[in-house]
């Protein structure tokens, strides 16, 4: 479990491709406590740490977090969210995150207003419906706040966020250009309620929006 407060940009050394499953990473801090077997998110993801160096870490990547994520267009230098797993005794700064990346989305527009830069998003259906505004979702692993949600035909929307300096300075965020895609993960709450509500609906009309879409 995350809280979707990134500590602090690493690097790609080295890609998952045909000849390997693992993603080498380099890092400033001295993430003195990771050891093998721990999970840290990259980019929102959550993965095991299979290798630990001086300033590196390698990590397991399956295929299907490849289909699932961005993870598969990583190449060398690229750099890359990153947060260690909370303890205990963790401050939760942002909000609870699983680092199970739900869908990926793709940034439709960036606009600096004053100290912010506001962000668009075009987010899929799967993701979507537990969007509300003051919500929380996780980007590349970073909890952010939304300010507005356009629900779509199809059932997608268009998300916006604004961004703080530095979550510009201190993320990928800063990297972002039209077109880049970005892994999301839903507010784990949302998921949850939805869930339990799910005995209790009503039969509706075909394409009648449920009622935990109404909530929503």
């Amino acid at each position: 479990m995350f809280s979707g407060i990134v500590s602090e940009r690493g690097r790609v050394e080295s890609a998952p491709s045909a000849g390997t499953e693992r993603l080498a990473i380099s890092h400033r801090r001295g993430w003195s406590e990771l050891r093998v077997g721990d999970s840290v998110a990259v980019n929102g993801c959550c993965l095991t740490v299979v290798e630990v160096g001086d300033g590196s870490m390698a990590v397991e990547v399956i295929p299907e977090t490849l289909r699932r994520t961005t993870l598969g267009s990583l190449v060398q230098r690229d750099p890359v969210n990153l947060e260690a797993a909370l303890q205990l005794r963790s401050a939760v700064g942002g909000h609870l995150v699983s680092g199970h990346v739900d869908a990926t989305g793709e940034v439709l527009e960036l606009r600096p207003e004053g100290n912010a830069v506001w962000l668009g998003l075009a987010v899929p259906a799967a993701v979507s419906r537990y969007c509300v505004p003051q919500g929380s979702i996780a980007i590349d692993g970073c909890s952010l706040t939304l300010v507005s949600v356009r629900d779509l035909e199809d059932r997608s929307a268009v998300v916006e966020v604004s961004l703080i300096p530095h979550t510009v300075a201190a993320t990928i965020a800063g990297g972002y250009r039209t077109g880049s895609k970005v892994n999301l993960e839903a507010d784990q709450v949302a998921k949850l309620v939805e869930r339990l509500l799910a005995p209790f609906q009503v039969s509706a009309p075909a394409g009648a929006p449920t009622a935990v879409e109404k909530l929503g």
